[in-house]
């Protein structure tokens, strides 16, 4: 366990550095961490255009000239020659010029990623990234922690991941859910007991991240509110509420069982991808030569570290037998997914939005990489990958996630320390 919770450390901390640019002053835009997302996309299943009116659910964006050249725009983005002098994202002026011309190499990269954005392996539904409303957002300065947005509107979502796209039949009900009856649960168990492996582990990875985002909350929640400051800070009561053995019926622990049944998987998926990475042609285009080797340097690091973990999950149970079958299931699984990520733009809190589509991305391409194993497999040492490829949003959306999921299991042990003080 103690070679465990290093790798966990290590890979948490390095996960949640890893999207950001490096070596810059404290605070500086070249250490922030830049996605770009569309929060205002309406909500393709219902007819509700409720937002939240609480001011922590607001996302602060940034405008894209603040943002660093190698990000910022669709032809510089991938450019190793973009110069990235840029200030502070929300106090900065100008940024440095930019130099237009693009290797060879990077124009058949730029190709290859614009290609496959539009690829049919996808398990997310994608943002334009080319629309008015998409925005750049700083993931730094938009943290993650609890914001008021619950109620019927936040079970809502949940209630329509859970009971619409896991697979399940509308007469068997969720333990602790309306209409649940007094049987514990032992319907819903006893019909998950009785579906197959693949389905199983894709309603225990929504259970995970449902439970990793309600650590979350716990974790960075608003214990004081006054003028002069707020506070933030671990709610065990509201933690107790989600997790506790006797307060949640038994249900508690079975949620904690699928946020680590969550993160091995994460895991497995980062040993995984380590041959698209390592490939000598694989460049990142942060906009800096030299941060851009430093950077792919430090991804690399991480890879190695957790295809370097002795526990791995084996997925080599799923998709098992007849391969007509196999390939039909698989697809009924990705269709599932991306629909779950179409539901994230329901959210009414922009925030809770923001966060929720990334970490449903993140998982996304964490399946994309385990269902693609054998093309990763295939792919050449030196020049393009046509048969698998990554796209950057994927790219920051897998190594976010990972880092929330990690994030998570450190939270817990601090949630388990503080309740084992107040025995």
């Amino acid at each position: 366990m103690a070679a465990g919770g290093a790798l966990l450390r290590a890979l948490g901390f390095a996960a949640l550095l890893l999207p950001a640019l490096p070596r810059g002053s404290p605070g500086s835009a070249e250490r922030r961490c830049f996605c770009q997302v569309n929060l205002k996309k309406p909500c393709p299943f219902w007819n509700d255009n409720s937002h939240c009116g609480i001011r922590d659910c607001a996302v602060k964006p940034c405008p894209s000239d603040e943002v660093p050249d190698g990000i910022r725009s669709a032809g510089y983005k991938y450019s190793e020659e973009a110069n990235s002098r840029a200030e502070e994202c929300e106090e900065a002026n100008r940024l440095g010029a930019v130099d237009e011309s693009l290797s060879k190499e990077t124009q058949q990269a730029v190709l290859q990623w614009t290609w496959h954005d539009d690829s049919s392996d996808s398990f997310c539904e994608a943002d334009d990234i080319h629309s008015p409303d998409a925005e750049y957002v700083d993931l730094l300065l938009n943290p993650e922690r609890y914001t008021g947005y619950k109620g019927p509107d936040a079970w809502k979502i949940w209630n329509s991941i859970y009971e619409e796209n896991c697979f399940k039949p509308q007469n068997v009900k969720r333990p602790l859910t309306s209409g649940r009856g007094d049987d514990g649960g032992q319907m819903f168990y006893k019909w998950l007991k009785g579906v197959c492996v693949e389905k199983r582990a894709f309603y225990r990875l929504i259970s995970g991240l449902h439970a990793s985002i309600n650590i979350h909350l716990s974790a960075r929640y608003l214990l004081q509110d006054t003028w002069s400051e707020k506070k933030w800070g671990p709610n065990v009561t509201e933690f107790q509420q989600r997790f506790d053995e006797v307060v949640t019926r038994g249900e508690g622990p079975r949620r904690l069982k699928n946020l680590y049944f969550l993160y091995l998987i994460e895991l497995r998926a980062l040993s995984k991808v380590l041959p698209f990475f390592e490939r000598p042609g694989f460049q990142l285009y942060t906009g800096n030569q030299s941060h851009d080797a430093e950077i792919k340097n430090l991804l690399l690091e991480v890879l190695h570290l957790a295809k370097s973990f002795p526990l791995h999950f084996d997925e080599n149970s799923f998709f098992a037998g007849n391969k007509k079958e196999a390939a039909k299931l698989k697809e009924e699984v990705r269709l599932h997914f991306k629909n779950i990520s179409k539901i994230m733009d329901c959210v009414g809190c922009f925030k809770c939005r923001l966060w929720g589509k990334l970490q449903t991305q993140g998982l996304g391409t964490a399946l994309k990489i385990l269902f693609s194993e054998s093309l990763i497999e295939k792919i050449p040492e030196s020049g393009p990958s046509y048969g698998f490829q990554l796209t950057r949003q994927e790219i920051v959306a897998l190594f976010n996630a990972f880092g929330r999921i990690s994030t998570s299991v450190r939270e817990l042990e601090n949630f388990r320390a503080i309740l084992r003080t107040m025995r």
